[in-house]
């Protein structure tokens, strides 16, 4: 009996190895595109204001996320537009707007919990904007963050997806198309 339940669990490891990796790899086009995001993402926090290496380098993890998300994961539902550009640009609204009255890890904290109830509800939910709700109450960027850096930085990187993915061959689709009500499709 023991053997027959090694032989289940290897198989079972076995097909998680297969089922549950990425299907996209990355092309030489979308690591240039990626590092181009990560340079669009630097300027914009330079021309914001933001100190440069005290705070835009803390801007890398979300905002390398944000990419990862569009070139790995381009049919999930966290890597459509609206999420993309919404989610993140509230979730650094909703940190924006907290930080004009509290700052610090616990506030942080909080923001991130109601960042995530309130993506969730509104079912435009995008991890990165999660975390772009705690950078305002950390490291104080200024009142118009979300619209300066956030905002800009999501539609570049959506709309050049986007773009590229008309363009290039090796590009995954992106973003995922709209699906037409069928009453609407025969007129």
């Amino acid at each position: 009996m023991r053997t027959s339940k090694r032989i289940q669990i290897r198989e079972l490891i076995a097909l998680a190895l297969v089922e549950w990796r990425s299907e996209n790899r990355v092309s030489a086009a979308m690591v240039t595109w990626f590092v181009l995001m990560l340079g669009v993402m630097a300027g914009l926090g330079y021309v914001s204001g933001v100190r440069f290496f005290k705070d835009v380098i803390w801007l890398v993890p979300p905002f390398a996320a944000i990419s990862s998300i569009l070139l790995l994961l381009p049919a999930s539902s966290i890597a459509q537009p609206i999420p993309v550009i919404v989610g993140s640009t509230l979730g650094a609204a909703m940190g924006t707007t907290a930080s004009m009255a509290v700052h610090g890890p616990v506030y942080a904290v909080a923001a991130a919990v109601g960042t995530l109830l309130v993506l969730s509800t509104l079912r435009i939910y995008h991890p990165p904007g999660v975390a772009l709700s705690m950078y305002p109450l950390l490291l104080h960027p200024g009142v118009l963050f979300p619209l300066v850096v956030v905002f800009p930085f999501t539609l570049i990187a959506v709309t050049s997806a986007a773009c590229l993915s008309r363009e290039i061959g090796s590009w995954p689709a992106y973003p995922r198309p709209l699906r037409v009500a069928e009453k609407d499709r025969h007129g």
